[in-house]
């Protein structure tokens, strides 16, 4: 395992406390972590799953339209404030690990470290009951 950004290792310990789903990504898009809330919308526990690269984590919860139409990779706000280094937020459907169909709300932001540097992206999401 490499050595991580104390700014990625911070909001890693954050997402540990808190009580919102929270998931996060290096410069690269490869998923780091995922926390205990995270993990009931996701459909499994981080434990089980590791790190992902963002080719596997884009497309493992199959994003979608309330129509089902796919959302593309690179269209996931994540994956959004990976690559532009802005926030982004959407709703959308994914279908969790444990095959479950749930509407969520996505806001992600690029962490940004001392001296300007790109650390990573966190993204923060709830679920939206039906």
């Amino acid at each position: 395992m490499s050595q991580q950004e104390i700014e990625v290792i911070l909001s890693r310990h954050l997402a540990e406390h808190l009580a919102m789903p929270i998931f996060i990504v290096d410069p690269q898009g490869n998923m780091l972590y995922y926390n205990e809330p995270a993990e009931e919308i996701l459909g499994m526990r981080y434990q089980d799953t590791g790190s992902m690269p963002a080719s596997e984590w884009s497309t493992a919860f199959q994003p979608s339209e309330q129509d089902g139409t796919p959302i593309r990779p690179e269209e996931l706000p994540l994956m959004l404030a990976m690559m532009k280094r802005h926030p982004a937020h959407r709703r959308f459907w994914i279908r969790g690990l444990d095959d479950a169909q749930r509407q969520i709300e996505l806001t992600a932001f690029p962490l940004i470290g001392q001296a300007d540097r790109f650390v990573g992206a966190m993204a923060i999401f709830w679920e939206i009951p039906e």
